[in-house]
């Protein structure tokens, strides 16, 4: 199937792309390897200048580059703008910092001197998800084309214009050719570009299955990966939330993005005492929300990414239903135009139904009543997976305390927000491993070499 833009607010296809040929595939990664040999020996300066005109093109560009978000995959404008300029601030982080990160170590042996220095992998394959067409990207960009690395990429199907916007961002800005490619390549071509011995490392972030399968093809050709796959997170209400402070953040943690989001609030995990009071205030709240054109900015709840994701979601409820938990609202596509769905809330899933299991990618919530915060840690840790996770509590010794209990690469206390340049972001178990952001970032896909200078004999 060739690359398609298809609106999903109203099911219309907007263009359509061809897959690479062999030969276009083979100039774009002999490109790629070429620039490297050049663009590795260019200073932190010459790199963070273009850089920085990088993340200066996509603030001026703001409203062109979000409008094509909101026609491939139904963000809504709002949300759309508010990527585009997160993306510039992560470009423009690591054009300040990057020099700073991966400056020599000095290191302190009992004879002689000795440091770690950084350098550069080589070509980077990079298989990136359509939730975020432009922040996926610019996660991996930012640090690695600023550590000297460069990048080939494979956006989502979906997204193609997304995907060659963002391609034609770094021309723009002054970068050299093959610093950063855009492969509108198939599933197979993804297999010949990981055996292929110019590519030293796979970043991937998305789903188990396809973890699992470039995982193993990278790891039996030896090659360094990183792997953002996903989540089930808790969110985790105490008795003494703030519940003005908790039930926006609740609407925020699962709607935002469409609810289409890794570390989006999934499970949510109630004290007894105040779970009545939170499910109602929820409710209502998510009752509020106005489904509609996502390019309008009214709009409160706008379409899924694809009929075959609203498929998918409505297929997970009805088997949760017949699993036995209970429907409290939603459960069904909205009588509309394009790939709508209505806010659902399921209550009562058992450990053996398959819902206890899933993650739901879009505006399913899963609740929980527990009787104790013992047994919210340990609900919380039932998962498969271990992205990230918050508690809502007024006492922030207590949260913090809580958080530390729970078994994934990020936890919030009293909020969700993750978007910040600095803050590492990754997670363990099946939500894979490796970080990106903030200093630990740009560290994945650098040679760290150890040289020591020691004037001493050879052991006799």
């Amino acid at each position: 199937m060739s690359y398609q833009s298809i609106n999903p607010n109203d099911g219309k296809t907007l263009k359509s792309f061809e897959h690479f040929s062999p030969a276009q595939l083979e100039t774009s990664l002999a490109t790629a390897a070429r620039c490297f040999q050049t663009w590795k020996h260019t200073s932190y300066q010459q790199r963070a200048a273009i850089m920085t005109r990088a993340a200066a093109l996509l603030r001026a560009q703001v409203d062109d580059f979000a409008r094509l978000a909101t026609l491939e995959m139904g963000k809504r404008l709002g949300e759309a703008r508010a990527e585009v300029i997160f993306s510039a601030d992560i470009l423009q982080y690591y054009a300040d910092h990057a020099e700073d990160f991966l400056k020599p170590v000095t290191l302190h042996p009992k004879i002689g001197e000795a440091h770690m220095e950084s350098s550069p992998l080589g070509v980077l394959f990079c298989v990136e998800p359509w939730n975020f067409p432009y922040y996926q990207l610019a996660r991996v960009a930012g640090p690695q084309l600023m550590a000297g690395n460069v990048v080939v990429v494979k956006h989502a199907a979906c997204v193609p214009q997304c995907a060659i916007a963002f391609e034609k961002l770094w021309i723009e800005a002054g970068a050299p050719a093959g610093a950063y490619t855009n492969l509108l390549i198939t599933h197979e071509q993804s297999g010949t570009i990981i055996d292929d011995p110019r590519i030293k490392g796979v970043a991937l972030t998305g789903s188990v299955a396809a973890g699992r399968t470039v995982a193993a093809r990278a790891g039996q050709n030896l090659k360094k990966t990183s792997m953002e796959l996903g989540g089930s997170d808790a969110f985790i209400v105490l008795e003494d939330a703030d519940m003005d402070l908790t039930i926006p953040w609740a609407v925020w943690g699962r709607m935002y993005n469409g609810g289409q989001t890794c570390c989006a609030a999934k499970r949510f995990i109630v004290l007894d005492a105040v779970a009545d009071v939170f499910l109602e205030k929820f409710s209502a709240a998510l009752s509020r929300l106005i489904p509609g054109d996502p390019m309008d900015e009214s709009t409160t709840h706008g379409p899924l990414s694809s009929e075959e994701a609203l498929l998918q979601l409505i297929k997970q409820v009805d088997s949760a239903v017949e699993h036995g938990a209970t429907l409290v609202m939603g459960g069904k596509r909205l009588d509309r135009p394009g790939a709508f769905m209505g806010i659902t809330i399921l209550t009562d899933i058992a450990p053996d139904n398959p819902a206890f299991r899933d993650e739901f990618f879009g505006p399913v919530v899963s609740f929980y009543r527990v009787k104790d915060e013992a047994a919210a840690i340990a609900l919380a840790n039932d998962s498969d997976f271990g992205l990230g996770g918050s508690v809502f509590t007024r006492d922030l010794e207590r949260g913090k305390r809580l958080a530390s209990q729970i078994d994934t690469g990020m936890m919030f206390i009293n909020n969700i927000d993750w978007s910040d340049a600095a803050l590492p972001f990754g997670g363990i178990k099946y939500s894979g491993y490796g970080r990106e952001l903030g200093n630990m970032g740009i560290q994945e896909f650098v040679n760290k070499k150890m040289v020591r200078i020691a004037q001493q004999n050879a052991p006799v």
